[in-house]
């Protein structure tokens, strides 16, 4: 499978069979992020692997988008050591973190499994309930598994704006907000 067919193959799946993810598979998906690009290479990331059935209890006090996923990935940067952008001090760990994840999403979706992207957790709940150190910043959380028999894409998934709708050359003059004249985001028409 190409690249292009991979990224437009890939949905959020909300919906998991009970099947466990093989360690081999683990294993791959934690080797993507491992070799993501990071700010300076100071590789921030910190991948809290939440699998057993203690740990996926306690994961579910803190956010109801577990979504009964066998795996789960907390995926967190070191503010202590992600590099700080010099002209405005601008912490890069939340971005750093977002690269390794988009690379361990991409490889669970290249073995067959499925996940969504979770950023809807209360950070000090998860914290203290997963007992991270305050240095540690939690940045997004993805349920992994093989998908259910009735997993499917929201309605939504293929919905995009035409490429002229969000790439400029040269400049971005003549850009309008994104929202129309209704104030509703236009993708969701």
């Amino acid at each position: 499978m190409n690249f292009l067919q991979l990224v437009k193959e890939r949905y959020s799946v909300r919906k998991f069979s009970e099947i466990k993810v093989e360690k081999e598979k683990l294993d791959l998906i934690l080797e993507a992020g491992r070799v993501a690009p990071t700010a300076c290479n100071y590789q921030p990331q910190r991948i809290l692997v939440i699998e057993n059935e203690e740990s996926l209890f306690k994961l579910k006090s803190c956010t109801p988008y577990h979504f009964n996923a066998p795996l789960a990935l907390l995926i967190c940067y070191d503010s202590s050591v992600s590099w700080k952008r010099h002209a405005d001090k601008v912490d890069m760990g939340s971005i750093d973190a977002s690269i390794v994840t988009t690379q361990m999403m991409l490889q669970v979706q290249a073995l067959g499994l499925g996940t969504t992207w979770v950023g809807h957790f209360d950070v000090d709940t998860i914290k203290e309930t997963l007992e991270i150190p305050e240095y540690l910043i939690p940045v997004v959380l993805l349920p992994i598994g093989y998908p259910g028999s009735d997993a499917k894409p929201n309605p939504l998934h293929s919905k995009r704006h035409n490429i002229s709708k969000t790439v400029f050359y040269n400049t971005f003059k003549g850009i309008t907000q994104g929202k129309n004249d209704e104030g509703e985001h236009d993708i969701l028409k």
